[in-house]
């Protein structure tokens, strides 16, 4: 495969979203089969929150070497479970006798620039009955600096989600996620600009704004959010 470079430095600072992180969880975890495929994995700092024991393996997939060898390296230190496995490369570099149960996109879809075929491409690598998942950052009148710093090509509505849907797929569940961290970001498209959010800023956002919205998003039906989150099944 050709050598890929991931520009985005945000992933330290996000490692610190842990309340985010169980949240989505929560949303996600019914729909984990036995074998997982992570999709640009990064340094596992989803993995950790979502792989447990349970699960038969977890393959972290991840075209930068760098951040494989970091997954490798916490694999290792046993701060991972002892089902992860590593693999270098892309949906696309997989053997199309490789199969998974479920197949995650965790803030990955947007880096990708043909996310449609990317996700049929991802679709003829779930068993029948397997669940993909697509969690992403949603509408693109919130697209900033941050987003062009690491790396996004859009960001998402349910409308243009939807569109992805791959052909071999039904849609199962679609919700907006974190519906007052929305009305942060809107701050921050209209007032602050940032390129990059301090370290600070991500622990107020996870400890004071993620809990509200993880009350408020079920009152307001998930039809507002910071994030969408698409779930298909395997037809």
């Amino acid at each position: 495969m050709t050598e890929f470079n991931y520009v985005g430095n945000e992933l330290e600072i996000f490692k610190h979203a842990k309340n985010w992180k169980s949240y989505y969880k929560s949303v996600i975890t019914p729909f984990l089969g036995e074998r997982v495929l992570e999709v640009g994995a990064g340094i596992g700092a989803t993995t950790v929150i979502l792989c447990n024991e349970s699960i038969k393996e977890w393959v972290c997939l991840e075209p930068d070497i760098t951040l494989k060898n970091v997954i490798d390296e916490r694999i290792q230190a046993h701060t991972l479970p002892t089902n992860c496995r590593t693999s270098l490369g892309t949906v696309q570099s997989l053997r199309k006798d490789e199969t998974f149960d479920t197949i995650l996109y965790i803030d990955v879809v947007e880096h990708i620039e043909k996310d449609r075929s990317e996700l049929n491409d991802a679709s003829e690598h779930l068993n029948p009955g397997g669940s993909l998942i697509v969690l992403s950052p949603a509408h693109q009148w919130l697209f900033t600096p941050f987003d062009q710093a690491i790396g996004h090509y859009r960001r998402y509505s349910k409308e243009s989600l939807l569109a992805l849907s791959p052909a071999k797929c039904k849609l199962e569940k679609f919700v907006y996620l974190d519906s007052v961290g929305m009305f942060l970001s809107l701050a921050n498209r209209l007032l602050l600009q940032q390129s990059m959010p301090t370290v600070n800023q991500i622990k107020f956002w996870d400890g004071w704004i993620v809990p509200i919205s993880k009350i408020i998003d079920p009152i307001l039906r998930f039809s507002i959010g910071k994030s969408v989150l698409g779930i298909w099944i395997r037809k």
